[in-house]
């Protein structure tokens, strides 16, 4: 693949879970069972976009991108598009987003927390496909 995909597309999707199903074996996620929606406020489009995963044993189970009603996750992370983008690009550390309240997290904090270095591998892997924001 050579060519940018537009950054929450159906194409971006796709590739995103992919590669996503690729790289990160159920060892890698630590037999994780969870679920998560990123919240991007402020979009390009003025809309409201979503990025929903749902992992179990480790596996990815469930992957949707969309518009309208954020499916129901067991943490809820919500920020400006940007912010999101920035961290996709490897330009601002999610945990850093988190602490400087440019993410606001809904769920668990303690969990969360423990649970960074995994969000850190997803967004590694969103990192390496050339993309347009």
């Amino acid at each position: 693949m050579t060519d940018n995909l537009k950054y929450l597309s159906d194409e971006w999707r796709i590739e995103a879970e992919k590669r996503l199903r690729e790289s990160l074996s159920p060892e890698k996620m630590n037999h994780l069972t969870s679920s998560m929606s990123n919240i991007y406020k402020n979009c390009p489009d003025g809309m409201q976009h979503f990025i929903f995963m749902r992992y179990e044993e480790g596996k990815l189970a469930e992957f949707l991108t969309g518009t309208g009603e954020v499916p129901t996750a067991e943490f809820a992370i919500t920020g400006d598009y940007e912010v999101f983008a920035r961290i996709t690009r490897s330009e601002l550390a999610s945990h850093k987003a988190l602490m400087t309240g440019k993410l606001k997290l809904k769920g668990n904090m303690v969990k969360a927390l423990k649970l960074a270095s995994l969000a850190d591998r997803i967004n590694k892997v969103f990192a390496t496909i050339p993309a347009t924001y």
